[in-house]
């Protein structure tokens, strides 16, 4: 990936987490990540085309982190929980899906199946249709309470559950 691509890859996530989607315009993208308007549309044809390349790098690294460990469900729910903790502003992805809320447009889409992913990702790891959803259902819930509680409290609760559950 181009330095420049990268730069504005960065930004925009950064943005877009802080502040949302439409609240950010592509001139600000393109001036925090110091490159041209130029440069900006010959890597990305259309803003919404920025906004999927940035929720499919944070796909990528969210589930590079989920695959670190053993697949095992608390390796699974560690690993997310980890995630929370240095992503203390919520879900970015189900921040997309209420920007975009129509259900033909492409971030939805993308969401939705973001969402699907995860509990395919730990059928994958070896566990049955009905304890990966469990599991997902656990993960999605701890995500929405960090975002008003402690995630360290999110984090003991999250892990006692699973171990009573699982």
């Amino acid at each position: 990936m181009s330095k420049k691509r990268e730069a504005l890859l960065t930004s925009a996530e950064r943005l877009f987490y802080e502040n949302g989607f439409h609240s950010i315009g592509i001139k600000r993208v393109h001036e925090e990540a110091d490159v041209s308007l130029m440069t900006l549309y010959n890597h990305f044809q259309s803003k919404e085309e920025l906004i999927l390349e940035v929720l499919k790098k944070r796909e990528e690294r969210y589930f590079e982190l989920l695959e670190t460990n053993s697949p095992t469900i608390l390796s699974i729910a560690t690993a997310h929980l980890d995630w929370l903790q240095s992503h203390q502003n919520g879900c970015l992805f189900l921040r997309a899906k209420e920007e975009f809320p129509e259900k033909n447009h492409l971030i939805y889409q993308y969401v939705i199946n973001h969402k699907n992913h995860l509990i395919s990702f730990i059928e994958r790891c070896g566990y049955s249709a009905k304890e990966s959803f469990r599991l997902a259902l656990l993960l999605e819930g701890a995500t929405a309470m960090s975002e008003i509680h402690d995630t360290n409290e999110v984090r003991e609760e999250t892990l006692s559950i699973i171990r009573t559950l699982f």
